[in-house]
């Protein structure tokens, strides 16, 4: 196999990593009925005028399986905290102590499961429409080494071992995402 063979076949499989590694941390966000601090991981607040992520200026924690707390660094930015979580549309209220934002996380109904498996399902389909995004460059990475002179064997056999990665990244994904809905749709 030449190097260039082999440079296509590990850039391919660098980019369908980098595919599974963001569906992981779109499911992550994708909330099972279980408190969990990641679910404030999109949430900005206004630190003095720049925009910052909630966990560079506050802790963010959970206490039980229903209860995330949020204690900021700086009392001050009880307020800014409260505001971000709020305009952040996840449908959270937080309650203000006077020292931490305390957030109720309701408990699904049916309805809302089915929503959440439908959007876990809907993720795992753009993850694998990105595998096979991946798996275009890279045929087409080696049909143009093959009009460079490589040989129509090794082009074939590349070819085929792209397919069978891509069947190996596209069963990933598709595990990942029952295990979502499992996860879900378990009460």
């Amino acid at each position: 196999m030449t190097e260039e063979v082999q440079m296509a076949f590990d850039e391919f499989k660098g980019a369908n990593e980098k595919t599974i590694e963001h569906l992981d941390n779109v499911l992550l966000k994708i909330r099972a009925g279980k408190a969990n601090p990641s679910m404030l991981q999109s949430v900005m607040v206004d630190y003095y005028g720049s925009p910052t992520p909630l966990a560079q200026v506050a802790n963010v924690s959970t206490i039980d399986a229903r209860t995330i707390t949020v204690q900021p660094w700086e009392k001050a930015m009880l307020d800014e905290c409260s505001r971000g979580i709020i305009n952040a549309n996840l449908g959270l209220a937080p309650q203000n102590n006077g020292e931490m934002l305390i957030i109720s996380v309701p408990a699904l109904t049916e309805e809302r499961r089915k929503d959440l498996c439908k959007k876990a399902k809907a993720e795992g389909e753009d993850a694998k429409v990105g595998v096979r995004n991946n798996r275009k460059d890279a045929m087409d990475f080696i049909k143009n080494l093959k009009n460079d002179g490589l040989s129509e064997d090794e082009a074939k056999s590349a070819e085929d071992q792209i397919q069978t990665i891509t069947n190996q990244y596209v069963a990933r994904i598709d595990d990942k995402v029952a295990l979502k809905e499992k996860d879900i749709m378990t009460i």
